[in-house]
């Protein structure tokens, strides 16, 4: 899914968050990782654009997630994963993580980017004995 950006402001703020909530992203994911039995590996993928995976497993059981879909989760109120890398749509940034200066509100960015690190994990399969 590609972005689409209904106003320059958007693209902006899109661009101030991104690179925190990639960050945030993947220090929550460690931390998941530490406590968890499923071991992850971070890969580039090409196709069908420039991104990263997430390849998780544990035992005879894989999982990999897109990186870059997360970090939408993070930035866009609206955000809905689709499986057709061409389409394109509107988002909404979620504004809640922007200070009133247009800065990053840490806080906010932290507590979402938790929040998606820990969606992932609860949705991995049960690990059974």
């Amino acid at each position: 899914m590609k972005p689409k950006f209904t106003t320059t402001i958007a693209w902006q703020q899109a661009e101030v968050l991104m690179q925190p909530a990639l960050i945030r992203l993947v220090d929550n994911i460690q931390k998941k990782l530490d406590r968890s039995p499923w071991k992850g590996h971070y890969r580039e993928t090409h196709v069908p654009y420039p991104g990263y995976q997430l390849d998780l497993e544990v035992r005879d059981r894989q999982v990999s997630v897109d990186i870059w879909e997360l970090c939408y989760k993070i930035c866009f109120r609206n955000y809905r994963p689709t499986h057709a890398p061409q389409e394109t749509y509107e988002v909404e940034i979620d504004t809640t993580l922007l200070d009133d200066t247009g800065d990053v509100n840490w806080e906010n960015l932290d507590a979402k980017a938790e929040q998606v690190a820990g969606d992932v994990f609860e949705s991995l399969p049960q690990e059974t004995a």
